[in-house]
């Protein structure tokens, strides 16, 4: 019993935060999701011409 009751209040509390949050609003989340998309792209890019650069520096040490 004491289990139940204890589930109950975990729940019970945890709907009374989630009341607290303060969600973005649509326009904010879009925005957010185009930052991070673009933010990925640019990323991976970096890593890309970096990941070359350093295949191609290895592989010139290595044919010497």
């Amino acid at each position: 019993m004491a289990f139940a009751t204890s589930l109950t209040n975990y729940f019970r509390e945890a709907y009374i935060e989630l009341k607290k949050v303060i969600w973005p609003t649509r326009q904010q989340t879009l925005t957010y999701t185009v930052i991070v998309i673009i933010m990925s792209v640019g990323l991976a890019a970096f890593f890309t011409v970096l990941d070359n650069f350093f295949n191609y520096v290895v592989e010139m040490l290595i044919a010497v």
